[in-house]
């Protein structure tokens, strides 16, 4: 009988670990893959669940790490339950504060590295199987200031929600996952490690970690497209779908000066 898992990039920390407590308290899974570059931290990770987990360190801004990971899909056949892609970053700052390095890094975790994920994933999964795919209420609207992070989780949310489509048929269920900021995980540290961190003052109504997963895999489990894990996303998707972006970007610079 073929081994169920389920696949979490990210896992490390952040939304990722939380995802990984969260199968494991939800689902009866034979073993979880956790993925991420921090060794240390997937090996902490080890004892905090019951349920068999599976450290692979990789950094999926290298293209070679699929190669691993392609590698390990056929020689195993597992069956796939979830797919979470979990990993992402963002920098916050002007267009000059941002290395090129680290536009391109955004890029290809945000993007490329969801992508190749679930293509390699995908002919491992069947009827009942869940995509989770982590963008942002960032996809919502352009965000000055957050400008290739918000156009990364733009590409994810279209790929997600394009994607739910050719699978329906299939049974294989994608849900878009779109929180606002979470205040318990690295991400918001990490965001404003820029030369001038004074373009975003507070993070007001942030969401912990623990709400947006527990959202997340309920919205799953129900088959939603999108889930708005928290008041403030789902207030934003609904503004957005009806206030022109350029209004939208001039509260955000109302907004972000608070």
């Amino acid at each position: 009988m073929k081994k169920k898992i389920a696949i979490i990039t990210g896992a490390s920390s952040g939304l990722g670990r939380e995802f990984a407590r969260g199968l494991d308290e939800k689902e009866k899974l034979d073993e979880i893959w956790a993925i991420a570059r921090r060794e240390e931290l997937l090996d902490e990770l080890c004892s905090q669940v019951s349920t068999s987990l599976r450290p692979i360190p990789l950094d999926l801004t290298q293209k070679e790490s699929f190669e691993v990971l392609h590698s390990l899909l056929q020689e195993e056949e597992p069956d796939v339950r979830y797919l979470i892609n979990a990993a992402g970053f963002g920098k916050i700052g002007s267009w000059k504060d941002i290395s090129l390095q680290d536009c391109d890094d955004m890029i290809d975790l945000n993007c490329r590295a969801a992508v190749d994920l679930t293509q390699l994933a995908l002919p491992y999964m069947s009827k009942g199987t869940r995509i989770l795919e982590i963008c942002s209420t960032a996809a919502f609207q352009p965000f000055p200031y957050l400008n290739v992070y918000s156009a990364s989780k733009a590409f994810l949310y279209r790929y997600s929600r394009a994607l739910r489509i050719e699978l329906f048929g299939e049974g294989i269920h994608v849900t878009a996952v779109c929180p606002y900021w979470i205040k318990d995980t690295e991400f918001i540290d990490t965001a404003k490690k820029t030369a001038d961190s004074s373009y975003i003052r507070h993070f007001p109504l942030a969401s912990r970690e623990k709400t947006v997963v527990r959202h997340a895999l309920i919205d799953a489990g129900l088959g939603v497209p999108v889930s708005t894990p928290g008041i403030v996303c789902t207030l934003h998707r609904i503004a957005a779908k009806f206030i022109p972006g350029e209004i939208m970007m001039g509260i955000w610079a109302l907004l972000r000066r608070i």
